[in-house]
């Protein structure tokens, strides 16, 4: 079996070949990308565990 005809060198060769096209983000956007995803998370967490702790209470006092 020839390199070319390798399905796996073929596809590697491939990827690697594409993988130099990609404009990768500076460390400046990425840090700070990472800081809005870290933000957001936290904010979305701190939503759900309000309405959690507002169900939770209010089935408390239905069972009651």
């Amino acid at each position: 079996m020839t390199l070319t005809n390798n399905p796996i060198a073929n596809y590697l060769k491939t990827s690697y070949e594409e993988l130099k096209k990609v404009t990768w983000p500076t460390r400046v956007e990425a840090t700070k990308h990472s800081l809005w995803v870290i933000a957001l998370s936290l904010l979305v967490a701190a939503f759900f565990g309000i309405i959690d702790f507002f169900l939770s209470r209010g089935l408390e006092l239905l069972l009651r």
